[in-house]
């Protein structure tokens, strides 16, 4: 006789063994388990360590990480108004727990000196600085340099906005490019007017003097590049070739070359005797707006809106290295005048980089908050920036410390927003400073004489942490 079983679905087939298996193991299901000291001991010495590892006790020596990982022993003071917490230590005391989590090797300082390992239960719940131990800063402390003072403003010269400026190898005078379309020579000593260059039907934008011939380059927004011959106070030459604006110029110190960058994304070497175009060095994606040269290699730097920084070889024009740390476009560099070192200057940050590999040394300590047209160093370690918001800031260089921050005065009757730095340089002592603004002036500065270091003192703290980017 055969006995048809019943179809039944999976899900009453899935709780009949559930029901039969909580039946068989747990036949007092609805009832609690018993409580177990042993589980309770271990719980409560963890929380113990956990909440008061880091308190270290007065009278006693300094328990070490390696003892913790050895015996650990819970401090004496830790909860004294809960019962049972004497029985608890000497628990602890006579049998080791177990570590829960990873253990990591402790730290250790020059001076064999035993830290706890990173994201220990007793580094990471240190409620005060006095408890953790200091590790003297290795920034450098920045040297004392007196504050800056402007004791001259030519006005009245120009017509327009300032953009360029260029000191002779004479110290005797320096030139102005404005976007009036003309150029103007100064006195250095007197600030009075020599003369006064036109030819160029844009705003000038870049200037350079040369150092082996009585020459004047130019360059602007009119595409052209000149080279104006002192003696006779005329164009020679013309050099053609560039797409649109010129932004940049600067002189090779060693070879008869000049370079220009521009709008067009493409920084191009010029024979200065034949006029001839030597090289177009492309590999940009935006505008070119910074340029220097050195007579070693990397021989041209070059930095451009696209936010990057590119060094070229001049034997065969091609990059030789290609710097990414900007995030915005890259306005203004500079060379430091002893060092193997450059800064370059961002919006989102100044950053100094060692020669000739490129390598990233540091940021500046503190952020302008500015557009930065101009930067410029002398041999006295005084670094300037100048900003689009009238902010002229002055920093130590192997500190990267702003150790002055000024701000210019716009002429009566022009506009704040008139209050911008284009350019800014250092005469050849780099005892005197020349800032082109906005508002049509030229203002020189210098140390102020009397002040010391008591009068204005150093106001240094060393960063806790070094930001890398």
């Amino acid at each position: 006789m055969t006995t048809e079983i019943e179809p039944q679905s999976l899900q009453n087939l899935s709780l009949k063994s559930v029901k039969r298996a909580l039946d068989l193991f747990s036949p007092a299901h609805d009832q609690l388990a018993p409580p177990d000291p042993e589980s309770k001991k271990v719980r409560l010495s963890h929380k113990i360590q956990v909440a008061f590892g880091g308190v270290e006790p007065v009278s006693k020596k300094p328990i070490r990480r390696a003892e913790y990982n050895n015996e650990q022993i819970a401090p004496s003071n830790a909860l004294p108004g809960q019962e049972g917490a004497k029985e608890v230590q000497k628990g602890v005391k006579e049998k080791a727990l177990a570590v829960f989590g990873p253990t990591l090797p402790p730290r250790t300082l020059n001076d064999n000196t035993v830290l706890p390992a990173f994201g220990s239960s007793s580094e990471r719940n240190l409620s005060t600085s006095a408890l953790m131990e200091r590790i003297p800063s290795r920034w450098p402390r920045p040297e004392w340099h007196a504050p800056w003072k402007y004791y001259r403003v030519i006005q009245g010269g120009h017509l327009g906005w300032v953009r360029s400026v260029a000191f002779d190898s004479s110290n005797d005078w320096f030139c102005t490019g404005s976007a009036d379309r003309t150029i103007k020579v100064w006195d250095v000593a007197s600030g009075v007017l020599k003369h006064t260059l036109t030819g160029h039907i844009g705003q000038v934008r870049g200037l350079a003097v040369s150092n082996q011939h009585s020459y004047i380059f130019s360059a602007g927004d009119d595409k052209q590049v000149k080279c104006w011959d002192l003696e006779q106070n005329k164009v020679i030459r013309s050099y053609h070739g560039h797409l649109s604006g010129v932004y940049c110029l600067a002189l090779q110190p060693t070879l008869d070359v000049v370079l220009t960058g521009g709008r067009d994304s493409v920084c191009r070497v010029w024979d200065i005797r034949t006029k001839v175009q030597t090289f177009a060095l492309s590999g940009h994606d935006k505008d070119v707006c910074s340029v220097f040269t050195r007579p070693t290699d990397p021989q041209v730097v070059t930095g451009s809106h696209d936010s990057t920084i590119k060094f070229w070889d001049l034997r065969y024009g091609r990059t030789m290295a290609t710097l990414t740390n900007h995030k915005k476009a890259v306005r203004a560099m500079a060379l430091h005048p002893k060092e193997n070192a450059f800064v370059s200057a961002s919006a989102d940050n100044i950053k100094k980089f060692s020669l000739p590999k490129g390598e990233f040394r540091h940021n500046m300590l503190s952020q302008q908050r500015a557009t930065i047209n101009a930067v410029a160093v002398n041999e006295d370690g005084v670094m300037v920036t100048g900003g689009d918001n009238g902010s002229l800031w002055f920093w130590d260089w192997k500190s990267g410390h702003s150790f002055q921050q000024a701000e210019t005065i716009v002429q009566p009757g022009s506009l704040e927003s008139e209050a911008g730095i284009y350019a800014a340089c250092y005469d050849q002592t780099g005892s005197r400073l020349v800032t082109c603004e906005a508002d049509k002036t030229i203002k020189m500065w210098k140390e102020d004489e009397n002040a010391t270091p008591e009068t204005h003192p150093l106001n240094f703290r060393p960063p806790k942490e070094i930001r890398r980017f």
